[in-house]
């Protein structure tokens, strides 16, 4: 697909988060037109990074229908803009929206990889697999300039600690020299997140990650080097990729993955505007069926946020999809036999300064 086809960004709203109450601003139109008519149309969003410096790292979870307790999330809003992302409320903390703003205005926290050794530190710290993925991308563009993803996955490598990832991104293999080791040792597994082989469904859906087939490569590249891997389809979106489930559960067995999952599509708190708003741009002609079907699956709402059913749906659609997905990953052979847990045993505590002395 050609770069200069695919959009600029994922959201096409911009509305102030309504979640803490804050103030709407609402543009004056005549404002508008005159300020085009002087300086032309506005210059194309670009993409800022503000540094934060959290005072810890780890972020911990009791979700009972989420297989870990503990996160990192080195960067704060995700330049990849999938529209339906979950984490795009997160952003009202710093009283921007969920919309454009959490596409364009992002946040990095350099010290993430210094926190994390201090967490492991601690005297009574109990080793458990690390996410990283579970909420903005670990691997989007900005981490390339800056590597805060990269410095936490060494000091896991070091101290031989559990760890879980999820992308959308092939950034990660430029990472196999850790990983791969870290696998030999059944430290680590990576998720890869595919939602549509078609390229202007994803252009659209996700509109700055990388293309399908990069990430099928990058699936075949970590198979390869022996790093456990699971294929996402999620999330799975009813009228506009749920006919590619058994294409894509092909595609990844095909590409080396030995376990897929998915979820079907959630749209929580404020993300449903905004995904209401994407379909009428992008499927004005489904978009009354899409959320027809999505309420169905949700018990008559939006968004079903029930521990356990959020992440499966009820009713005949939903039932439906889980036959679907069952009976092609048994045809695929994916999904064959458990996935090995991850080993905590080797877990050995950095040193400090002062045992570096010695």
């Amino acid at each position: 697909m050609d770069s200069k086809l695919r959009p600029a960004r994922g959201a096409t709203l911009n509305r102030e988060s309504g979640r803490f109450n804050l103030p709407e601003r609402i543009v004056d139109g005549d404002w508008l037109d005159d300020r085009e008519a002087l300086d032309g149309a506005p210059p194309p969003l670009r993409t800022t990074v503000t540094v934060e410096h959290p005072r810890t790292i780890l972020t911990r979870n009791t979700s009972p229908d989420v297989v870990f307790d503990r996160s990192i999330n080195p960067y704060r809003g995700c330049e990849h803009g999938c529209i339906y992302c979950f984490a795009r409320p997160t952003h009202a903390f710093h009283d921007l929206s969920p919309g454009l703003d959490f596409e364009t205005k992002l946040f990095a926290k350099p010290d993430a990889a210094e926190l994390l050794r201090k967490e492991l530190m601690k005297p009574g710290y109990v080793v458990a697999p690390i996410a990283m993925g579970t909420n903005t991308d670990p691997f989007q563009p900005i981490e390339r300039e800056w590597h805060i993803t990269r410095q936490c996955i060494e000091v896991l490598a070091e101290t031989s600690h559990p760890l879980l990832i999820t992308t959308k991104s092939d950034r990660v293999l430029g990472d196999l020299d850790l990983l791969t080791p870290m696998a030999e040792k059944g430290l680590v597994s990576v998720m890869v997140s595919i939602t549509s082989l078609d390229p202007k469904v994803a252009m659209t859906l996700e509109p700055r990650a990388p293309a399908p087939r990069r990430r099928l490569a990058a699936v075949k590249a970590l198979a390869d080097a022996g790093v456990p891997v699971t294929v996402s389809i999620s999330p799975v979106i009813p009228a506009i990729t749920d006919h590619e489930v058994e294409h894509l559960l092909e595609a990844a067995a095909e590409a080396g993955a030995a376990h897929a999952a998915y979820i079907p599509v959630r749209l929580p708190f404020e993300v449903a505007p905004l995904f209401k708003a994407w379909l009428d741009e992008h499927f004005p002609e489904r978009a009354g069926k899409v959320m027809s079907i999505i309420r169905s699956i949700r018990g008559g709402r939006d968004n079903d946020p029930g521990f356990n059913s959020r992440m499966r749906g009820q009713g005949a659609w939903a039932e439906l999809l889980r036959t679907r997905f069952k009976l092609a990953c048994r045809k695929n052979g994916l999904n064959q036999h458990e996935r090995p847990p991850l080993r905590h045993d080797l877990f050995r505590p950095p040193q400090g300064d002062q045992l570096s002395l010695f």
